[in-house]
């Protein structure tokens, strides 16, 4: 699980644009925290760390403690929204949590021992077909990446969710066939060349 992080909130009386832009000129931000069948609580916090978090990677992903009035709360980052032009943070949504929450989530797969793919090193490309792969989960169970092992692996080989080994809890919402996560893929001048050889074990 991703290391979590704590955020010192506001609680925000006023909203509405003109309410958030004050916010952004001091340097704050919107926010709201909502579920576990409580009310919205709309807070403010700090835009610089927040942006800092966002693009340091695993931000929906990583469960962060809020500061509120004294009171610390679990949540888990659902969704942002940021400004089409200046590409700025404007609003975040955050999940009311515990431990146990099931929540669903987009986990990021990362590749290694690219060198030690036979498929790859003769000239094939490795062809990702899901970077990520949404899962349930318990809150605090959340994976902070999955890992595949390209080992061994030829042209032509396909990697599948069931080569890659799932925590305790965590299960992915695609359950009624096992999809396919990256393939080993010739490159059209790896074929040509082997057109090429062919041809000429033929002649």
């Amino acid at each position: 699980m991703s290391e979590t992080y704590t955020v010192k909130a506001e609680a925000r009386e006023q909203v509405g644009k003109g309410a958030a832009r004050h916010l952004r000129r001091n340097g704050m931000i919107p926010a709201v925290i909502y579920g576990d069948k409580k009310d919205p609580q709309p807070i403010a916090i700090p835009y610089k760390e927040t942006f800092l978090k966002l693009h340091a990677g695993g931000f929906l992903t990583t469960i962060a403690t809020i500061e509120l009035n004294g009171e610390q709360i679990k949540v888990l980052p659902k969704d942002y929204q940021l400004d089409p032009v200046r590409d700025f943070l404007v609003h975040v949504d955050f999940l009311r949590v515990s431990e146990s929450t099931e929540v669903t989530v987009q986990v990021p797969v990362h590749f290694e021992n690219e060198d030690a793919a036979p498929g790859l090193t003769r000239g094939g490309t490795l062809n990702i077909v899901r970077h990520e792969v949404e899962v349930h989960c318990p809150a605090g169970s959340i994976p902070e990446a999955f890992t595949v092992d390209l080992t061994g692996l030829q042209i032509g080989d396909s990697v599948h969710i069931s080569a890659v080994k799932l925590p305790k809890g965590v299960r992915p919402t695609i359950a009624d066939r096992d999809f396919t996560i990256a393939t080993i893929a010739s490159t059209a001048a790896g074929q040509s060349e082997a057109d090429e050889d062919g041809e000429g074990a033929e002649a």
